[in-house]
């Protein structure tokens, strides 16, 4: 539970157009939050931008990789001069000068060294970016028993993924209701007379309209754990008839987890034409394991040309992922709102977010 504070005269101006937006006490729960993002890369540093710009209580930096030159493709808050420096560390001066307001720490250990008391003490909400499958597995299990929110995501080339894992999540959502227009009533003395004489002119028809009226409903939704988002079994008659409706980035994202669990990183661009045979042995490994349908999305001619476009972490698939990704950590924050449940995929080939709901 976030316990709220008061605004400041001087936050209130800074915040006034976020005010605006979305009221007073969403703002508030927004100034009370604590937030671990885990791996300052692209995708880190647009969740960080966009949250210190929000206006939270306090956010922790943490990354035990050194800043690289390729990282100059999408990581936007290190100085490139800082190469060979701590990516976290090199990035703590851009942030800060963000919004001075925003409590900024900066932690150097590798996120798998962390126990469950370092989450469950100093966070309300933990952020896993850039992170392969088996980490974020365990960070979302510890994250689930103490009761934290929890999302994660990464980009790898134009494809991109966001997922979070809110366990039971309370909101409210504002509902417009339109009353029923009154009928309208003729005047009877517009009718012909008995004695024929020309019938009176009709007097105008009147309906009143009433303007639509806002209520706020309060709702709830439960969530998954990424696990038993990724395990579903879907040689299933249930889920068979889904696959041929379903965008084949979910599948996708299962070839990327797999890749990073054999070979310890995502598909490098030094290593493109051996990286590029592997994820197409992955997937076809894969597609015959869930029993894709023949000439589905992930293994026809536009499969292909995916598996093409996953090299690097390019810029502006992070800015989309990332800015979706921490719109959607805002909603969660301030209570309103319904929130994604529980993938967001970004197609490299069709350009385009969508929502896939997994695991129930």
């Amino acid at each position: 539970m976030i316990a709220l504070k008061a605004i400041t005269e001087e936050e209130a101006q800074l915040y006034d157009r976020q005010i605006r937006l979305w009221g007073l006490d969403a703002q508030k729960r927004l100034r009370a939050s604590r937030v671990l993002v885990a791996g300052i890369r692209g995708l880190g540093c647009e969740v960080v931008k966009n949250l210190v710009l929000a206006g939270i209580n306090s956010l922790t930096m943490i990354d035990h990789e050194n800043l690289t030159k390729e990282d100059g493709d999408s990581q936007f808050l290190a100085p490139r001069d800082k190469i060979g420096t701590n990516r976290a560390e090199a990035s703590l001066e851009r942030v800060q000068q963000l919004n001075p307001g925003v409590e900024i720490k900066v932690d150097k250990s590798h996120l798998d060294t962390k126990d469950a008391k370092f989450f469950c003490d100093n966070f309300d909400l933990v952020v896993i970016t850039n992170f392969p499958k088996d980490t974020i597995i365990k960070i979302n299990q510890i994250c689930r028993d103490g009761n934290i929110k929890f999302f994660a995501g990464d980009v790898f080339g134009f494809f991109g993924y966001s997922f979070m894992d809110l366990l039971e999540h309370e909101f409210v959502e504002e509902v417009k209701q339109i009353a029923d227009a009154k009928p309208d009533v003729e005047d009877k003395g517009s009718k012909a007379s008995k004695d024929d004489s020309p019938p009176k002119a009709k007097k105008a028809r009147t309906v009143e309209v009433e303007e639509p009226e806002t209520k706020l409903v309060k709702n709830s939704m439960k969530f998954v754990s990424l696990e038993n988002a990724l395990k579903v079994d879907w040689t299933q008659d249930a889920y068979k008839k889904r696959i041929k409706r379903m965008d084949p980035s979910y599948f996708l994202l299962q070839v990327l987890f797999e890749f990073q669990s054999r070979e310890g990183c995502s598909p490098r661009i030094s290593h493109r034409e051996d990286d590029l045979i592997l994820l197409k042995r992955l997937r076809d490994d894969i597609a015959q394991k869930l029993e894709l349908p023949a000439g589905n999305k992930l293994t026809n001619e536009d499969g292909d040309k995916m598996l093409q476009l996953l090299f690097s972490e390019l810029s502006p698939v992070a800015a989309i992922v990332g800015g979706v990704l921490a719109q959607e950590i805002i909603k969660v924050i301030s209570n309103k709102d319904t929130p994604h449940n529980n993938f967001f995929l970004f197609n490299p080939i069709e350009s385009c977010g969508v929502v896939e709901t997994i695991g129930y």
